[in-house]
């Protein structure tokens, strides 16, 4: 048995990232249901434009539907925490995590090169405002949250890679 799932604390040190990919992605949708909801703290350096015109689509999937895919990647999140779970679904779920934790961290590292670099200097849709708080605030909020979802899955993948051995019947 794995010495750190032996004892009394080790199921929730091995859940640890689990639990932290889950309380981001439950924290990311709570900040999308709030702006949803018509609450604007954030948002416009967040979406520019989009905020104060706020049209249907951008609010049905822009808020809505990523504040739903979060609520998904929280339950991918503890199911990454789970330790009975085996074989093809564990398999799912760990393809799953990676997957998460590439999305957030390409996302994240990429945005931050390209608004270091200056790519995306001649945009005039981004303001000087949204470029600083996306490179202080919102891109390591997404690479806290690749890592995150990266580090549950990796647990999650030592924790089933090496299942018990089967009882044998006699």
């Amino acid at each position: 048995m794995n010495r750190e799932q032996e004892g009394t604390g080790g199921s929730t040190r091995s859940a640890r990232w689990g639990r932290i990919a889950c309380g981001w992605a439950v924290a990311f949708a709570g900040v999308h249901f709030y702006w949803g909801l018509g609450g604007d703290v954030g948002l416009s350096v967040a979406a520019g434009p989009l905020a104060t015109e706020r049209p249907l689509w951008f609010v049905v999937a822009g808020l809505w539907g990523v504040g739903g895919l979060c609520l998904l990647g929280a339950a991918l999140a503890r199911l990454l925490t789970r330790p009975d779970l085996r074989g093809t679904p564990a398999a799912w779920v760990r393809w799953l995590g990676w997957g998460v934790s590439a999305v957030l961290l390409t996302r994240g590292i990429g945005v931050e090169v390209m608004l270091l670099t200056g790519t995306v200097h001649g945009d005039a849709s981004v303001s000087e405002q949204q470029r600083v708080w996306t490179l202080f605030l919102w891109n390591p909020w997404f690479v806290a949250g690749g890592l995150s979802f990266g580090l549950a899955t990796l647990r999650a993948s030592r924790r089933t890679g090496a299942e018990p051995p089967r009882a044998s019947s006699r």
